[in-house]
């Protein structure tokens, strides 16, 4: 395919990252005018670590970024991590080390209280150098930036001064959509106090606005401080619209619960000069009960979780797909992201390059790379290799899975097969942790007994090598036979997972018995019948 039959597709492609570029390249149908890369932001508080959000975020972000890429014909982009480390800390968090001098610098700028851990210039470093590693660990392509760093050194001098010439104007924006108590004291810009570093939260009046002087309250003192260079930050929906103006944001993402707050600072930006960037209002994730998720409750799951009973690759899965829809997530649905991206990986080198253009793995593999591994496989699913360990105890090895995958095809070797010797390791641990406490193998009922006997005697005369096909067709014949009395196929084979797997579903039965074999099925059908 030539790059203009390329860009021609991906212009008009229904997948989602395409469509959130387009309204880049109708933003600027030329390109930027200034020449400069196409800017991309996500936006990080360095109060905590960073978590399963901030990983979907820049995902997600970097899927339209290079989506862009491809619809601007190869255009230069950015993208920004930025880190607003200026915030007051407002409370101090309960699992970490140093309590006392943490409660003892409340309200100061994180980037002005010294690291709890002992390892860094501040709290906010350390955090922020946590946040370099994650987004490090997974390839990410950004650049860092802090907003200390650039209220410190003055680069937002300037954007501060239009706050102040524009000060009414900012509280027309704001004060309607506070309470009555609150507007008594709202502020636009909180100045640090000279006396204690705090982060006031007081109202101000503004002295002279092109050389940044105000006045406010001061434990008891009536002072003028000037706000330039770092002895002031702006109240977080001013200064989210300030920095798109500062660093001049094209496109930002967000999550709804901040949709109100996309509104307001795209007012704010065109009162100082500036443009609302491009972005995509995203659903928040629910846990199992359809709650939303919330760090208080614990409800979430982290992405380490993830990473222990999944991959990387189903975590981007999951996360590119309907990202406008709320979704669940909990552990449960690792087992299927799973093989649903291997699936789609599986097709995607025979596709049109339409259902290429929207299939999720041609997002995904240019996330860090040139899109290498179109059309791999696995020799077995996720789904088959859990209901594997499922059979093979509360505690099995590495070892003894990879023995029965040799059943399944012939020669495996784990060397050969890194993605898979990883699902193992993935497997058994979903398994000890989820699958053995809860399986219940249950007695076969009487025409259940008599229909695993002929599945037996069927077993007894065939080869260790029959293709998972034909075994499958010979348990549908079974289930198929009138005198067991089924009557319908699917009680044959949920009667099957209950019996011998202890689960109400399970996988393709001629697959499984081909992988498990023919003479260990056997086994498991004679422990079935003691039971009847």
């Amino acid at each position: 395919m030539t790059d203009e039959a390329l860009i021609a597709a991906a212009r008009t492609s229904k997948a989602w990252p395409f469509q959130e570029a387009m309204k880049l390249v109708k933003r600027y149908p030329e390109g930027r005018p200034d020449g400069l890369p196409m800017l991309f932001e996500t936006g990080y508080g360095p109060s905590g670590l960073p978590h399963i959000g901030t990983f979907q975020e820049v995902l997600r972000t970097t899927l339209v970024r290079r989506a862009y890429e491809v619809v601007s014909g190869g255009a230069p982009t950015r993208l920004v991590a930025f880190s607003d480390d200026m915030d007051g800390l407002r409370k101090v968090p309960g699992n970490l080390p140093n309590l006392d001098m943490l409660e003892a610098n409340l309200g100061k700028p994180l980037s002005r209280i010294p690291d709890p851990f002992g390892k860094f210039e501040s709290f906010a470093h350390h955090n922020n150098a946590m946040l370099r590693d994650f987004l490090d660990r997974f390839g990410f392509d950004y650049e860092f930036v802090s907003a200390s760093d650039r209220y410190n050194s003055g680069e937002c001098d300037e954007e501060l001064r239009g706050v102040l010439i524009n000060y009414g104007a900012i509280l027309d924006v704001m004060l309607p959509t506070l309470r009555e108590e609150r507007r008594k004291t709202y502020s636009p810009v909180l100045p640090i106090s000279p006396k204690s570093g705090v982060v006031l939260q007081v109202p101000i009046e503004v002295v002279e606005a092109e050389a940044g002087i105000v006045r406010f309250e001061d434990q008891g003192e009536v002072i003028e401080h000037c706000i330039f260079g770092g002895q002031s930050k702006l109240q977080w929906k001013v200064d989210w619209a300030m920095r798109w103006v500062d660093l001049g944001v094209d496109y930002e993402m967000c999550g709804k619960d901040l949709t109100e707050s996309v509104s307001l600072g795209g007012k704010i930006a065109k009162i100082l000069g500036g443009r609302r960037p491009e972005g995509m209002i995203y659903e928040l994730f629910l846990d199992e009960n359809g709650e939303k998720i919330s760090k208080s409750k614990g409800n979430g799951l982290t992405i380490d979780q993830w990473l222990t009973y999944g991959t990387e690759e189903s975590l981007g899965l999951y996360l590119f797909r309907e990202p406008k829809s709320a979704k669940q997530l909990h552990i449960g649905v690792i087992p299927r992201a799973v093989d649903e991206y291997w699936q789609f990986r599986g097709n995607l080198a025979a596709q049109e390059t339409e259902k290429q253009l929207g299939n999720p793995v041609w997002h995904l593999l240019r996330t860090t790379g040139d899109g290498a591994g179109a059309g791999d496989t696995l020799p077995v699913t996720f789904g088959l290799l859990l209901n594997l360990v499922g059979v093979l105890g509360p505690h099995p090895s590495h070892e003894q899975v990879w023995s029965y995958l040799g059943n399944y095809v012939h020669d495996l070797d784990p060397a050969h097969h890194p993605e898979l010797d990883a699902l193992v390791d993935s497997a058994l641990a979903y398994n000890r942790d989820f699958i053995a406490p809860t399986l219940q193998k249950r007695a076969p009922k009487p025409n259940e007994a008599a229909a695993l006997k002929a599945l037996d005697a069927e077993l007894s005369g065939a080869s260790e090598d029959m293709p998972a096909e034909e075994l499958q067709t010979m348990i549908y014949e079974i289930g198929k036979r009138e005198e067991f009395g089924f009557e319908k196929l699917r009680d044959w084979f949920k009667a099957l997972y209950e019996v011998l797997l202890g689960s109400s579903q399970g996988p393709r039965m001629g697959s499984f018995i081909a992988l498990y074999g023919i003479e260990a099925s056997r086994k498991l059908l004679a422990e079935a019948l003691t039971r009847s």
